[in-house]
């Protein structure tokens, strides 16, 4: 999943300076207003690849990993509702 994410992210950014190449390189020839808003469309791409790019997908479970302190997630997981806390004789509460 994460090469997928980071080839969307090349290309996006390779679009980008192809538009910026192409806008200055042969569009501007023509009309300058349409190089600039070439420009314009070319600015947009880099924080929208950045977001794809960092996007995590359903199945990158990152949110529920155990930070290493076992009381903590202890803690957590009974407010997730994983475990059913421990009763006052080592069993499960009602």
């Amino acid at each position: 999943m994460y090469a997928r994410r980071r080839h969307l992210y090349f290309a996006m950014m390779g679009f980008c300076i192809g538009l910026f190449v192409l806008a200055w390189a042969v569009v501007r020839l023509w009309s300058v207003p349409a190089a600039v808003a070439m420009c314009v469309v070319a600015m947009v791409i880099p924080p929208v690849a950045a977001i794809v790019a960092n996007r995590r997908g359903p199945e990158d479970r990152w949110w529920d990993d155990p930070s290493g302190d076992a009381k903590s997630d202890e803690w957590w997981d009974e407010l997730d509702g994983k475990k059913r806390p421990q009763g006052p004789y080592g069993h499960q509460g009602p």
